[in-house]
């Protein structure tokens, strides 16, 4: 009798969770993505350069510029942006101008 009891598969989940709960969390999941959107806008910059995409370019540009080293970083950023570039080392905006 008390393996019964604690056999999980005596109990059914199903009747844990109201019928109301599906209906209920559409409206928050939208509205959750609505303010994800709302947080991650950021305006667009005129100084060309990676995006900032979540905060995933500036952990990119800054572990391209540990990996390749200032250097080569600098010269592929110039090879792929251009002159004048923004990129992100140590989480910081910087400016990279070169010809």
């Amino acid at each position: 009798m008390v393996l019964e009891t604690l056999n999980p598969m005596h109990y059914n989940i199903t009747s844990l969770v109201p019928d109301t709960m599906p209906v209920a969390t559409v409206p928050i999941l939208i509205l959750m993505c609505f303010l994800f959107l709302i947080w991650n806008h950021e305006e667009t910059s005129s100084v060309p350069g990676p995006g900032y995409c979540m905060g995933i370019g500036p952990l990119i540009s800054h572990g391209r510029f540990l990996w390749m080293g200032v250097g080569n970083a600098c010269n592929y950023y110039n090879k792929t942006y251009g002159e004048f570039v923004r990129v992100w080392i140590s989480g910081e905006e910087t400016f990279i101008i070169s010809k």
